[in-house]
Order: C-alpha cells, then structure tokens, then sequence
C-alpha cells in the first residue's frame, strides 16, 4: 500500500479504498480559524452534543485580529468561551497562524486531521493525513461522526536531485502548478517520494503540502522520516514520532517525477497561482509592495532566509515592506536570535503573527500598485485592492525584490546564506488555553453580531427562478464573498455577510435575488475554488439560491453547497453551459436522482444534468441541509427507542 491507503485504512470506518467511492474516515483531531469557527462552534451547539468526541480538537485566532470595533473582539470571547465549555484547547490572539502553530505543536505523523480552513493540508508534511473541508463538517467530526469523502485517486510525486542556490520549496509546488493548473489536483491526492524528499526540511515540506490545496488535490502527504523525528524532538515532541511511508512495491494511479536540480526560481503573475513564469520572465516591474508571511512562508526558517539577504542593508525607497511571523514560537526565536533586528534595520514593518494581510486584513496595496507576496492566492480583490497587481514568490525572491524596487532573479546576490534548522525551538504553550476540568460554570458570552445559523426546508420539487448571473472558469469563493476587513467580522452574521454575495463581481447581485426570491447560478470550471469558507454557500442560501450550474465544482465548495441545500448541478454535456444565460427563467425537477432535468423555459429546451453526491450528501441537501438532516436522524432515532 502506498501511504495514503494505510492512513485511510486505518481509519476506516465504512466504504471500500477504491478510488471515486463514497468512504468514511475516523477523525483523530481538528481545527478551526476565527474567520470560520464562530459558525462551525453554533452548528456544533445546535447538535446538542456536550462535549467534544475527537482525541484533539483546537480553536485558533489568527484571522480577526483587527478589533477595529465590537465584532471581532465579541466573536474571540464567543470562541474562549465554547472551547471551555466543550472540551476544546483555545489558541489565543497572537500565539500564531493555526497551521503553522499545528504544525510545531500538535500535529502526529499517522492521524487525521480535520479543519474548517482550505490550507489544513500543511500538516502533510509530517505524515499526517490532513483535510481542509466546511465548518459543517468539522462540526460534526467533533460531535463524533466520521467524516464522508469520495475516495481519491493517488497521484505520486517522485522528488528526485537537491534544491540549487536561490531555489526554494516554493518553487516545487509552482511547478506543479504550472503542469497541473489549479483545477488538475480536483479529485487526487499528492503523495510525495522519492531521494528527494530527505532533502527538504519539515517546514520546506509544509509550504508544498499547503499549496496543494490552490491545485484542487484533496489534500498532500509527506512521509514521517528521520527529518520529522529531528523537527519533532527541536519542538520537544518526539514522544509523537512515528515513521511512515509507501510500501516498497505500492503503487499511483498516476505518477509524476520533479527534478529539484533542474528547477529555478519561478514566480506566480498577477490573477492565479498557476499563472507561473520563471522569475526572469517578470524581471524589471517595478514593485510597491512586498509581504513575507501567512501560512505557507512564515516559519523561523523563511524569516531567517529573508533576514540574511536584508542584513545591513536597505529597502529600496518605492517599497513597503511588512513582515508577519507565523507562530508566536517563530517570533520569539526571531527576536532572540537577531533576526528581528535586521528585519527592523532594513525598514521593515513587523506585523503580529496571524494572517493578516494574507486574509485582507489590513495591508492592501496601493491603487493600481504591484504587490510580491509570499503567500498561497493572488486572486484579484483578494488583497483589498480589486486593481492591483499580486505576485506569489518566495521568500528570497520577496527579499531580493524589496532591495531592488523591482522583480529581480535573487541569482544575482551572489551566494545565499545556508539554513540550518535549531537543535531546540522555543516551546512556550501558555497561550494555548486547556479546556476546564468542570464545563459547568462557563457561562458563553454571546456578543449582538453573533447571529443563529440559519437553515433551509427540506427540497421540494420542481425548483424555479431565474439565472441571476452567468460566471466563467475558476470563480474563487473570494469573488463569492470576499475576506477582508469589511466582511470578515460579520461571518457569524449569515443575514449581514450575505449582503456582499457577488458585489465585486455585480453590484446588482444581492437586490435582484431578494427581488426575485433567489434563483439560479450559472458557473464554468472549477466553480468554488480556493477558501473553504462555507458563508460561500450560506449566504447564497440566505439569499434563496436554489442551485449552482456548473460544468465542474472545487471539491469543497460542492459539499459546502450540499450541506446547505443548493443543488450542485454538473452539465452532462460542457457544451450546454453556452446554452443558457443571465435572465433565463428555469425549472429543475428530478432532484432526488443523480440525473436532474432541466427546462429553459425562456429558450424553450431541456437539458440534462447531473448531481454528483453521494448518498449521504444526496439525502442531507434533499433534506434543506446537513443540519436538518442530522436533527432528522436524531428525531427518527428518539421516536425508534
């Protein structure tokens, strides 16, 4: 067996390890961010359970830091309170990102981890099979159920040859990128090996395993090595260390080779992070902005690279440079160790650690302005400025750009500074919050923007209404409901957050579906993709969406979509998407098939569509949602006994 089939095995709890079949896994861990937590913790709460039933399950702040007024602030003391009352360990504003804080402290080679964020994937790099999926679903994990998921295929991916100078783990996931695109990983998962994987440190490993999720790919697999048991006993954690890896003999469905040698440093150009050229191809656009930081490239390492290419030396005056430690560990360690001071003496700005300018929170570049980021996504309007320009890099890339004002091959520098991984990191827990022994005497403080999570009737059929806006490939839930400082803080407010439903992409969107009591979505490929956010469907479902036409769907957004009881309706024929448009009215009927029928009654013609669910999924969304369907089961189960 390769790696990825014994994990699943040995969680399995119901279906068979073949590839596109419904399965169910048991989930050891999970974790949820601020942005999404607040929604997944009500969900929780509205199941009635006490008490959580995973081994592990974590709240993290790293979103919402800005506490610009009440919202933000009101939604932290909400999630203090629910860890302590359910059993959940509380990670506290400014102890860092939670897959950066995941990955030094709780992550274990072998388990499963389940979290409310597209990127909890990262936690691959120890051998851990980690999946990102919507708040619903995490919710239900920690009342105890398993976790539903079509089975994947296994896409292997042989490292062979070392990293050059100036060539980074970064530019291993670019080029994956660039072969596969950012819908080439839907339905897989990437299991790396090969001699070239001993090569690359845990945290090199972790900026591949979180970029898979802009791939599409179900999630990404390092082995557990010695490389995992030297990272794990710096962290004091080597209790946790088990090896794993493929078998031998094991095979892929499909099998991809990647010579680290013959690699260069890449960059991603402004609008997608498969839009990949070498740093050459760029060279010579001037520059506004840099930022080194969020979950993919805040580690000790990326900041001591970066603090070795700017010691003693200036940012060019064009630039702003903002930096953000991704762990309160990482900040620590760079503050004792000098890093922080040339970091500061070169001019630049040290934000806290936390997502921060990566989630739009503060940051946005200039008008028009060119930003070079070593983040995950440079979706337009994801920075908080809809005309800019974002450029996904490394680290040293970032760093060499910040000295020269413009996109420079860091080749250039002369000879980079060798990074050796410490013998010990800081540990320091103590803002990491253990749930109470006695729940009892928690009282949850539930602020005024803090709103019930609404729900939606069981379907009944045939579904009517207009399309209300015809889209094209690749649309992001960014575009959906953006982040950023003006819709962050009012995700655990479904009626308010559904007023920015499609607003960067038509103004109009949100006051003809209230008109019109919802409607339809007509959509490309790859509907979905990126953040995991279900307010992506909640607010559609707020707004009386009825179902998503698509020619094909990012993994979780289909579910998210399910859960909330939208129909996910795929053309049988891509062909048909050119045959209806914005103003068409429609009916759906056949719903509870896995082909559905439907009439144009505008254009009058009939197209047919499929419902790609599995069973499980199929019932919850026929039953208005995954809610409804649980309190369905639990109200059968008490009339049973």
């Amino acid at each position: 067996m390769n790696l990825a089939q014994k994990i699943l095995a040995a969680h399995l709890v119901e279906g068979k390890l073949e590839p596109g079949e419904e399965i169910a896994i048991r989930i050891d861990q999970t974790l949820t961010q601020d942005a999404t937590g607040t929604a997944t913790y009500l969900q929780f709460e509205a199941m009635g359970v006490p008490r959580v039933r995973t081994r592990f399950s974590v709240s993290y702040v790293d979103h919402q830091l800005m506490q610009a007024d009440f919202k933000n602030a009101d939604d932290h003391l909400y999630l203090q309170d629910v860890a302590a009352k359910y059993g959940i360990y509380y990670s506290r504003p400014g102890n860092g990102i939670c897959h950066q804080v995941h990955l030094e402290r709780f992550g274990v080679p072998g388990e499963t981890l389940l979290g409310s964020d597209s990127h909890t994937p990262m936690c691959g790099a120890l051998g851990m099979l980690a999946l990102g999926a919507g708040g619903l679903d995490v919710a239900t994990a920690m009342a105890g159920a398993p976790y539903y998921l079509r089975m994947p295929r296994i896409l292997g991916v042989e490292l062979v040859g070392e990293l050059s100078p100036w060539v980074s783990a970064k530019d291993v996931i670019f080029e994956l990128l660039r072969q596969l695109t950012v819908k080439g990983g839907v339905g897989w998962l990437l299991e790396y090996f090969g001699p070239g994987v001993a090569s690359l440190s845990v945290t090199e490993r972790a900026t591949i395993a979180n970029m898979g999720a802009e791939l599409g790919a179900t999630t990404s697999l390092f082995p557990s090595d010695e490389v995992t048991r030297r990272f794990l006993r710096a962290q004091q954690r080597e209790q946790h260390f088990s090896p794993q890896s493929a078998d031998p003999d094991s095979t892929y469905d499909r099998v991809i080779a990647v010579n680290l040698s013959a690699l260069e440093p890449l960059i991603a150009q402004p609008g997608s992070p498969d839009a990949v050229v070498p740093i050459h191809a760029a060279a010579g656009t001037p520059v506004d902005q840099v930022a080194v930081g969020s979950c993919t490239n805040s580690s000790f390492q990326d900041l001591a690279t970066i603090a070795s290419i700017l010691r003693g030396r200036a940012i060019h005056p064009r630039v702003s440079m903002m930096v953000s430690p991704g762990s309160r560990q990482v900040y620590e360690m760079a503050a004792r160790s000098g890093i922080l001071t040339d970091l500061i003496a070169s001019g630049a700005r040290i934000l806290e650690s936390g997502c921060g300018p990566c989630a739009g929170m503060g940051g946005a570049p200039s008008t028009g302005g060119v930003s070079v980021r070593s983040f995950n996504r440079n979706f337009p309007g994801r920075s908080g400025t809809v005309d800019a320009g974002v450029y996904l890099a490394s680290p040293a890339v970032c760093a060499a750009v910040a000295l020269a004002g413009e996109i420079v091959d860091p080749r250039e520098l002369g000879d980079p500074v060798a990074f050796e991984p410490p013998e010990a990191y800081v540990v320091d827990d103590r803002m990491v919050l253990p749930p109470p022994e006695d729940p009892a005497t928690v009282v949850i403080r539930r602020g005024p923007n803090i709103q019930p999570i609404p729900t939606r009737p069981p379907l009944q059929e045939p579904l009517r209404g207009q399309v209300l806006i015809k889209l094209g490939d690749n649309i992001s839930t960014d575009q959906i409901i953006q982040a950023g400082m003006e819709t962050l803080p009012l995700r655990s407010n479904v009626p308010a957050s559904a007023q920015y439903v499609f607003t960067r992409v038509d103004p109009t969107f949100v006051e003809r579906a209230q008109q019109l009591g919802g409607g339809f979505i007509l959509a490309g490929n790859n509907y979905g993709q990126g953040s995991s956010r279900e307010i992506a469907a909640l607010g559609p479902m707020y707004l009386g969406i009825k179902a998503v036409l698509a020619r094909s769907f990012a993994r979780i957004h289909a579910a998210n979509l399910a859960n909330f009881g939208i129909v996910p309706l795929t053309f049988l024929d891509p062909a048909d998407y050119d045959a209806v448009d914005t103003g068409d009215d429609l009916e759906v009927v056949g719903i509870r098939e896995s082909v559905a029928v439907v009439h144009n009654r505008t254009r009058r013609t009939t197209l047919r569509m499929r419902i790609d669910l599995a069973p499980r999924a199929h019932n919850a969304m026929l039953a208005g949602g995954l809610l409804t369907y649980i309190g369905s089961l639990a109200t059968t189960e008490t009339a049973r006994a």
